[in-house]
């Protein structure tokens, strides 16, 4: 094997590592959002435990999708948009933990001694926290770079 073939098998790997770890989350994630699709649902309220798990499954789709985006800049130095995306990924995903576990930390509607309660302001920041990982995650894929002179190339 020549050292081409050896750099874009490893490439290739590094990818389907981070698209599995990104499954893996997704599962993670809808078991904690609907627990009933795996037959697991055992309250009618959503507790701390469910709001734990599906932030650790947002926490692993945040993680693969990075170690997948970051294979496709293969070594160049990104650009400044894709710093800021690697910025949105991680403030949005604090957004989305600290809004979930609101009332658990003491800043949400319901107190401590009460039960966690996750009400429409928590689900709203979650989202709102959603959409700033999926910003950043745009602005992670790196744009085809022009050939030297402009010209188009023909295979």
């Amino acid at each position: 094997m020549n050292d081409l073939t050896t750099k874009r098998s490893n490439l290739s790997v590094r990818i389907q590592i981070g698209l599995a770890v990104v499954v893996f989350g997704f599962l993670v994630f809808t078991l904690g959002v609907d627990p009933g699709l795996f037959h697991l649902d055992r309250s009618p309220v959503v507790g701390f435990v469910q709001i734990a798990v599906f932030l650790v499954g947002l926490a692993l789709i945040c993680f693969g999708g990075y170690l997948a985006l970051n294979t496709f800049w293969n070594g160049r130095e990104k650009s400044i948009p894709a710093d800021i995306g690697y910025r949105l990924v991680a403030t949005g995903y604090v957004i989305a933990a600290a809004s979930g576990m609101a009332d658990v930390f003491g800043f949400g509607s319901q107190p401590f001694p009460a039960v966690p309660y996750f009400g429409p302001w928590q689900a709203a920041g979650v989202m709102f926290g959603q959409v700033m990982i999926a910003a950043g995650f745009l602005l992670l894929v790196p744009k085809r770079s022009k050939p030297e002179g402009g010209e188009t190339q023909e295979n």
